[in-house]
This record gives structure tokens, sequence and C-alpha cells, in this order.
């Protein structure tokens, strides 16, 4: 116990600070993209014909954030001139139009449904279900409970059992053979619920978009509350959604 008390005392608080400070991500992270829409038409459409996602309107110039995956094609290809990503990791939105942006996005915390902060500020349980996800998105919100983003600080808890939560975080693209668990987990949560969507396997099917196999979109299926963009949304994004949106 000694020992533990000292190891304690010397490494001192590691947990995050956010949202009182600021955070500065690595050069390297692509956050929300920046769309320059003084470039010609011609760059445009060269990029949107790059984009393995078709996640680019050449004609509007405009990207879609639900399908975008973050891959940078565009930004190295227009050499930054048409799309260059920003270090900004707040991308979350509470409605699928918002998704298709030049680069600003509405304020999150002015779309946020204001019964769901009274009756979720204080306590917030989730149930994560993974429908047919590769484990990416999963795993940087599982990192959400370790020491240094400290997700049970705020009051925001992911549980076991459907039963016990106050809405549902889902990722993945809803495989066929998914559906019917997720669907039967959300006929379990008990009413008022939310539907949270994360990645852009939840939002828009992601890589496996026109698969038969898959749902493409969440939305299909269930009234989704909150949009979390990316592949996979870094762990702030996260935590930025669900604080600006329930607290």
């Amino acid at each position: 116990m000694l020992n533990t008390l000292k190891n304690r005392f010397e490494q001192g608080c590691r947990t995050s600070a956010y949202p009182k400070t600021t955070i500065e991500l690595p050069v390297r992270y692509r956050g929300r993209p920046q769309v320059h829409a003084e470039v010609s038409s011609e760059l445009a459409a060269e990029c949107a014909a790059a984009c393995p996602q078709e996640a680019i309107e050449a004609e509007r110039k405009m990207i879609d954030l639900g399908r975008c995956v973050f891959c940078g094609t565009c930004e190295r290809l227009s050499e930054g001139l048409f799309v260059s990503f920003s270090q900004d990791f707040e991308l979350a939105v509470a409605k699928k139009d918002h998704l298709l942006t030049g680069g600003e996005l509405p304020s999150l915390a002015e779309h946020a449904k204001k019964h769901f902060k009274k009756l979720f500020g204080r306590s917030l349980q989730l149930r994560q279900v993974s429908a047919a996800g590769c484990n990416a998105c999963e795993a940087d919100l599982n990192v959400l409970a370790t020491p240094f983003f400290d997700l049970a600080r705020f009051g925001i808890n992911f549980v076991a059992s459907p039963r016990h939560a106050d809405g549902i975080v889902v990722t993945g693209p809803v495989s066929r053979n998914m559906k019917t668990a997720l669907l039967q987990t959300y006929e379990a949560t008990p009413a008022p619920k939310v539907v949270i969507a994360v990645g852009s396997c939840a939002l828009s099917g992601g890589p496996f978009r026109g698969s038969s196999e898959i749902t493409e979109g969440l939305d299909c299926l269930l009234p989704v509350d909150l949009y979390i963009p990316g592949c996979p949304p870094h762990p702030l994004t996260n935590l930025h959604a669900l604080l600006t949106y329930f607290k």
C-alpha cells in the first residue's frame, strides 16, 4: 500500500484538464476539413473523382463528413489548395444535414435538445453496441474510461445492460447479422432514450457503403440524436460531443 501511495504521489494527477483547458493535438492529426472554394472547378472535380468514399461534392465544393474517412487523399492531391485538414476535433452534429459542409459546422450546444440536458445532465448511462465494427471506434470509446480522460468524473458511464442505460452508442456499419441484436438492444433500453452514431460506418456505411450486407446509416433503422464523424473519431471528439450535447 505504501508503495502504491508513493507511486501515486510521484506521478501526480494524470487526468486531462479538458474541457477547462484547450488541448492541441499533433500536427499529423486530421480534424475538421477546411474547403477552399476559390480553387478551380477542375481541381475540385479531380479531388472528387479520387475520393474513395465519394464524400466530395465538386459542384458545391463541399465534403460529407458522414462519408469521409479522413484519409487525406484530397489534401495530398490538391496540395492543400482545395482541402486542408485542421486540428479541430470538435466534429459532432445533431442533424445529419449538418455533416455536409464547406468547412464550418453549426454549434452543437445550440442544437442540443434541452430536455436531454435536464434528464441526463447529472448522470448518463450508455450501452455500447458494436454492430460489426472493426474495433477502432470501439477502442477509442473504451479509452475514455482510462485515468487520462476519466469519463466517469462527468457522470457518464458505459454499462453492461441496456436495461440500465439511458441510451445506446452504435459503432460499425450494422451488418445483416447484427441488425436484430441492435434492434433488440434498442427496445430493451427504457424510454426516454438517446441514440448516438459513432464513426463513418455507423453514419453512412463507411468503406462498406454499397454492400447489400450492411445498413447504409444507422438513421435508416433508428432515430439518431447525435452524429460523431471520424474513422475512428478521436477520443476527444467523442468526449466533446457527449459533454456539449448532454451537459
